[in-house]
């Protein structure tokens, strides 16, 4: 029987097989999922901002993409994961609300994805599928028994990655 398990925003949390881990309704936010193929474990962090360097507010390292990839991955590696085997999916990063002006501040779904993109750069992760942008927002599950990430959208359906 798979447990699942709910990760919220600015959290995280990790599954092994046949657990199943899951975040709801990922707007300008992104879900970066990091699974080790071998062992089937996976783990989730719905991360909210880019970077944590210029919020006074920064002590949940889970909240920002510099800071909550990094720490998920010394959880998984506590966990037994092998760094090497390590594969990224992401998704979200959307424009949830149109404005009228050119600001890149308030693009924070675009500055969401481009941060986590880089940070799993750095961390020579290789991200093996996406689905982020758009105007809507998204609801994942990722399958730690055979690395499935599904994807529930309103009004844009349900697919796998």
């Amino acid at each position: 029987m798979q447990t699942i398990t709910k990760v919220g925003m600015a959290d995280m949390n990790i599954v092994q097989d046949p657990g199943v881990i899951t975040t709801l309704g990922l707007g300008s936010c992104v879900g970066i999922i990091l699974y080790d193929k071998a062992i089937k474990t996976a783990g989730l962090v719905h991360i909210m901002l880019p970077s944590s360097k210029h919020i006074k507010n920064n002590e949940n390292k889970a909240k920002f993409a510099d800071t909550g990839i990094q720490l998920l991955l010394d959880k998984m590696m506590e966990r037994g994961c092998t760094r090497s085997r390590i594969t990224a999916k992401i998704a979200g990063g959307s424009q949830m609300f149109s404005f009228q002006t050119n600001n890149e501040i308030m693009k924070i779904g675009e500055r969401n994805v481009l941060a986590t993109k880089e940070i799993l750069q750095l961390l020579n992760i290789p991200i093996i599928a996406e689905d982020t942008g758009g105007n809507y927002g998204r609801t994942i599950e990722f399958y730690s028994n055979n690395g499935k990430l599904i994807i529930k959208t309103i009004g844009h359906g349900v697919h796998e990655i």
